[in-house]
């Protein structure tokens, strides 16, 4: 006698309709320079191209280059399915996302590699402006979480101003378990904290040879209590004053500074 096949639960028929979805889900990215520096990255899968002339003559090298036909429109006519409120500069592109790849795989062979990871840090102008100094600041890479992170967005592309198609920016599942991945790579793992009683470079004075993981909190709630206790350490931007706070981007850059090996 045959057995009837087990019904799956509903919970589980879900999961597989999300991870197929989020498998195929297409980003579009607008303005001149991310559409720019996305056409020209061989790593980027792109789809289709809306330009106005004026766009199309600005970036006649990059489309040539990405061997991509565009879709000319009217200005006043502009269709790519962006928010009203988006400045396309007359140019958006229809991409893949991006595959970076896996933890070690970004982690792991730069000299004294430093990462940035974000807890709930969900703005993608804030997250844009952090792959911006990333880069500037040779992090080897932005880290965040699948769910209540931003994802990779045209908002967020145009912010990074074509630093999303080099600087890597990798989602994991769960934060306290990357930092622990981390920190058996032979990371210092910091978390940023306006309480805490010592500065970055206080705390990295005798450990300038190790690599180093800024952990940044979102604006208000900041770390949340887990993460505190699973770095290594608490540290804090050594301000002039008792008044005021930086946003999570600018932080991010003055911390990627002050964690920089000085002789």
């Amino acid at each position: 006698m045959s057995k009837k096949p087990t019904k799956k639960p509903q919970w589980v028929i879900e999961k597989e309709q999300n991870k197929k979805a989020g498998g195929t889900e297409t980003v579009w990215l607008f303005g001149l320079h991310a559409v720019r520096d996305a056409l020209m990255n061989q790593k980027r899968k792109k789809l289709r191209l809306i330009v106005t002339l004026n766009a199309q003559n600005k970036l006649e090298d990059a489309i040539a280059a990405a061997g991509i036909y565009p879709e000319l429109v009217e200005p006043r006519k502009f269709n790519a399915p962006l928010d009203p409120n988006s400045v396309h500069q007359g140019a958006a592109l229809e991409v893949m996302p991006l595959s970076w790849g896996s933890l070690s795989e970004n982690c792991i062979g730069a000299e004294i590699p430093r990462v940035i990871l974000l807890d709930r840090v969900t703005d993608p102008h804030n997250v844009g402006a952090i792959l911006r100094s990333a880069e500037v600041f040779g992090a080897s890479a932005v880290i965040g979480t699948r769910h209540h992170s931003a994802p990779e967005t045209g908002a967020l592309a145009k912010t990074a101003s074509g630093a999303l198609e080099r600087q890597p920016y990798l989602r994991m599942r769960n934060l306290a378990d990357t930092i622990t991945e981390l920190q058996n790579m032979g990371y210092v793992v910091l978390g940023l904290d306006g309480e805490a009683e010592q500065t970055i470079e206080s705390c990295l004075a005798r450990r300038k040879d190790l690599p180093v993981a800024l952990v940044l909190g979102a604006e208000g709630p900041g770390l949340r209590q887990k993460t505190k206790e699973t770095v290594d350490h608490l540290v804090k931007i050594d301000a002039a004053g008792g008044f005021g706070s930086l946003n999570v981007s600018n932080a991010a850059a003055i911390a990627l500074y002050a964690s920089l090996e000085r002789s």
